[in-house]
């Protein structure tokens, strides 16, 4: 669905690359990952993915094509979710849908429903200039979604999300995911990454350092440790081999006489393995 090879982007008046001779491929129905921190790169290149940047160096094709020769009909194939939303504030939630439905040469989905899903249904007649941050941001992913592209774009989706609006936008994105559609998501966010990726990207400083799935990163950057907590009249931990666990005595010692409060394998995070390959913290 995406193919890049040694793609390179500096913005005028610039030295020094925003995207530094980067390659990957997105297959076709995969929710692929793009992890760094502020300025690493991440939105440079799905602008350029999207076509807002031209100027680009290297070799991109998207859904089989040379990006450069597609024309305006790539956006009926393309849905993006913008990190800042933009709307027109002087018209409603469904006014500007429908001017933006209005660009496409195919059919949108219900929009009522839409706005349902996103818990906008009661706002639907309410100005745009009055709404949240959130409840912006809810209305831009369902303006990425009404045409049903193959391809979307989300760029920081859960941003300025309360944790329930948060769950309601990760559901409906791997509702996408379940209809065949290809996703491109930017975050610095490990969470949502490793709930809704098949694979990560790290980026840092227009490089990307490691491309794998949550779970490979995590069993290969991992401890292999069972740590238990329990309570003996004051609280006390102790760390086992995960490997033999089954039959450790002293594991099960603990299991069948103490007062076992938590049993927790000692994987590593994405934030930890982040910075383990890239030196480079995410906030």
């Amino acid at each position: 669905m995406i193919s890049v090879s040694n793609l390179s982007f500096i913005y005028p008046g610039n030295s020094v690359p925003a995207v530094d001779d980067i390659s990957f491929e997105v297959p076709e129905g995969e929710i692929f990952g793009f992890l760094g921190p502020s300025g690493a790169g991440k939105s440079t290149t799905q602008k350029v993915l999207i076509r807002l940047l031209q100027g680009f160096q290297g070799q991109v094709q998207v859904m089989g094509r040379p990006l450069k020769e597609w024309g305006k009909s790539f956006y009926n194939h393309v849905g993006v979710g913008f990190e800042l939303p933009n709307h027109f504030g002087k018209l409603t939630a469904m006014e500007n849908l429908k001017f933006f439905s209005s660009f496409y040469d195919r059919p949108v989905r219900g929009l009522m429903e839409l706005l349902s899903r996103v818990g906008l249904e009661n706002d639907a007649d309410k100005l745009v200039n009055e709404f949240s941050k959130g409840m912006k941001m809810r209305l831009n992913f369902v303006r990425a979604i009404m045409h049903s592209p193959e391809l979307l774009f989300f760029d920081e989706p859960t941003s300025g999300l309360d944790p329930v609006n948060a769950r309601r936008i990760k559901d409906l994105i791997l509702e996408q995911r379940e209809e065949g559609k290809t996703i491109f998501l930017t975050t610095h966010v490990m969470h949502d990454a490793e709930e809704l990726c098949g694979r990560i990207a790290f980026i840092v400083n227009g490089k990307i350092a490691l491309i794998d799935s949550p779970r490979a990163l995590k069993l290969e950057y991992g401890r292999r440790l069972v740590r238990v907590e329990y309570f003996t009249g004051e609280a006390r931990e102790e760390e086992f081999p995960l490997d033999g666990i089954g039959g450790n005595a002293g594991f099960l010692r603990i299991l069948r006489e103490e007062n076992v409060q938590a049993i927790h394998t000692e994987e590593a995070t994405l934030d930890e393995i982040f910075i383990k390959v890239t030196g480079t913290a995410l906030q």
